[in-house]
């Protein structure tokens, strides 16, 4: 346990020491100053001009957003052809057949978001065309898309005042040539090299030790798996995601994906520092989010590495902890902060099954999607943090009776109306579909919109309802990750998590673009000594405090009825 335990700090310490590294290089890229990859710089204006795009032409808040949007809408058409066609398609050597629609729907806007659930299994589900043309394509994208929007709110943050943002195609491409390709064909390169598959070879015979005959899928799997860390993805090539032997093969495959999938979210809190040239703000806006980060890993690494209380009270010793549901080439501890990363993170890839956690760890990967301000996402975990800093700011200016200012800006009723609604939107869309489902569950039993809700539920009782919300709560989320003991493919789940993934994913990003934008249209303020300093430790804490009251009132009675209740029956 002990040489576990030094192994998960390792690779944090090590994560934390490449992305200071790497946020330098990212504000170098958005700043327009030299790198070591401007030989790109051709090749970027020759795609940009053949797309029709004129870089010198600045967009404000607006024109990003409506880029953004419907760039996303024509990416989801294009995707739902081919899920629903993919049967019929090239590069299919396993026959797999379409898509339904729903799932087709389900699928398409799932990867569209960034979120990667997946109501289907990799090696059935889809062909090498949909997972190269439609799922990586998409990783790509949807990542890319995050950063994008980020950067414009950082353009924003550092002009006194202005209405030019840049340029979100400029900045999009970027985004993958600059920093998304570059770190998936290291990351790939060292999965080839233990094993992981990279071929077009359909699925290969092999005898096993016991006599059985064993069809094993393969596939050009290492790049794919490589950004859907990267770009905090998380859907699997395999069904069994990076529990997979062929998706995660090692220990040192698994510290590696560990890194990525934080890599990236870690990098950008210092790319505002060194961006906006704030570095004291960066790294208390890291200290809140490693503080909530700490807060959720501790627990889960102690009762993971404890076991469970119900069977050390029958006299079974568990020296490696609760090993149910987790590889043993992996173990508990490297288990657990896989867990919390990727739900922190909203990645949504696992190494374990999260439905075969102790309670206490389904509490707090349920409160790290519930918070959704830790780390996060590509680009967009500091665009939800943002939310929480507008609404600390005009909470401290009242309590210490001076006019909310944010960098030199004053924040006023509209960015406060705003902020206050996109906070209160994660956990309405949470609640509201859990209690849908519930609801549907309890009432129509063997009413079925193409599986009986009777048949949704491995688990029924406290456990069940914890899927259910789990469920929702990644779907709002944008995480992808699942209790998967809920069979969730169906039209009911296809539909209803496809629009909490639409609403989750886009309104968040819509209200801090445009609370940015509003702010940098104002006129700009000196500070002064009556200035509220939002780069100490105090202004950190209030912030902490903000997401910590939110989320409890928002979801504890939830919780409750959930993975705490679970946890009593336990003892």
């Amino acid at each position: 346990m002990t040489t576990e335990l030094i192994s998960v700090i390792i690779t944090y310490g090590l994560t934390l020491l490449l992305a200071i590294f790497f946020g330098k290089y990212i504000a170098r890229v958005f700043k327009g100053e030299k790198t070591f990859l401007d030989f790109l710089a051709p090749l970027e204006r020759t795609i940009l001009r053949f797309s029709g795009v004129d870089v010198r032409r600045e967009m404000n808040w607006k024109q990003h957003l409506v880029a953004l949007l419907t760039s996303n809408m024509l990416w989801f058409v294009y995707a739902m052809v081919l899920l629903i066609t993919q049967g019929s398609l090239p590069l299919n050597p396993d026959g797999n057949p379409s898509m339904t629609p729903d799932l087709a729907f389900n699928t398409a806007i799932s990867f569209l978001v960034n979120c990667n659930l997946q109501h289907y299994s990799g090696e059935s589900g889809l062909t090498y065309l949909t997972q190269l043309g439609v799922i990586t394509f998409l990783q790509f994208t949807s990542a890319a898309t995050g950063i994008a929007a980020l950067i414009v709110v950082f353009h924003a943050l550092r002009e006194k005042t202005t209405q030019n943002l840049g340029n979100f195609f400029d900045i999009l491409l970027k985004s993958t040539t600059r920093i998304l390709l570059p770190l998936c064909l290291v990351m790939a390169t060292i999965l080839v090299f233990n094993g992981t598959p990279a071929s077009f070879a359909g699925k290969y015979s092999l005898t096993t030790l016991q006599g059985d005959s064993v069809q094993v899928s393969r596939g050009p799997a290492a790049g794919m798996i490589a950004i859907k860390h990267l770009g905090t993805n998380g859907g699997g090539w395999f069904g069994a995601n990076s529990a997979h032997p062929l998706e995660n093969p090692n220990y040192l495959t698994n510290m590696v994906e560990m890194v990525a999938q934080v890599l990236i979210p870690l990098a950008l809190i210092f790319a505002l520092g060194f961006y906006l040239n704030r570095k004291k703000l960066a790294w208390v806006i890291y200290g809140v989010m490693t503080t909530g980060f700490l807060l959720l890993l501790i627990p889960t690494i102690i009762a993971e590495t404890n076991g469970s209380p119900a069977i050390s009270q029958m006299g079974i010793a568990q020296q490696l902890g609760n090993m149910e549901g987790k590889e043993i080439r992996f173990g508990a501890t490297a288990s657990a902060y896989w867990s919390i990363v990727t739900t922190v993170i909203s990645t949504g890839s696992v190494n374990s099954m999260h439905d075969s956690f102790m309670p206490v760890s389904g509490l707090m990967q349920l409160l790290a999607m519930m918070t959704n301000a830790f780390y996060g996402g590509c680009g967009v975990g500091i665009l939800n943090f943002y939310i929480y800093i507008i609404i600390a700011v005009f909470i401290s200016g009242l309590m210490v009776g001076r006019t909310p200012e944010f960098l030199g800006h004053k924040v006023e009723a509209r960015e406060m109306k705003i902020a206050v609604l996109i906070a209160l939107l994660h956990p309405f869309l949470i609640l509201v579909g859990t209690a849908l489902s519930s609801w549907t569950f309890v009432n129509y039993p063997e009413v079925a919109w193409a599986v009986k809700p009777a048949n949704w539920l491995n688990n029924p009782g406290f456990h069940g309802f914890s899927e259910m919300l789990y469920e929702n709560t990644s779907s709002a989320a944008n995480n992808g990750s699942g209790f998967e003991g809920l069979g969730d493919n169906n039209i009911f789940w296809n539909v209803t998590t496809g629009f909490l993934l639409i609403l989750g994913r886009y309104l968040p990003i819509i209200g801090p673009v445009a609370i940015a934008g509003l702010l940098a249209n104002k006129k700009s303020i000196p500070e002064s000594a009556g200035t509220l300093r939002t780069d100490t430790g105090t202004f950190g804490i209030m912030t902490f405090a903000v997401i910590l009251i939110l989320a409890a009132l928002a979801f504890f009675p939830a919780l409750v009825i959930g993975p705490v209740a679970e946890y009593f029956t336990l003892y």
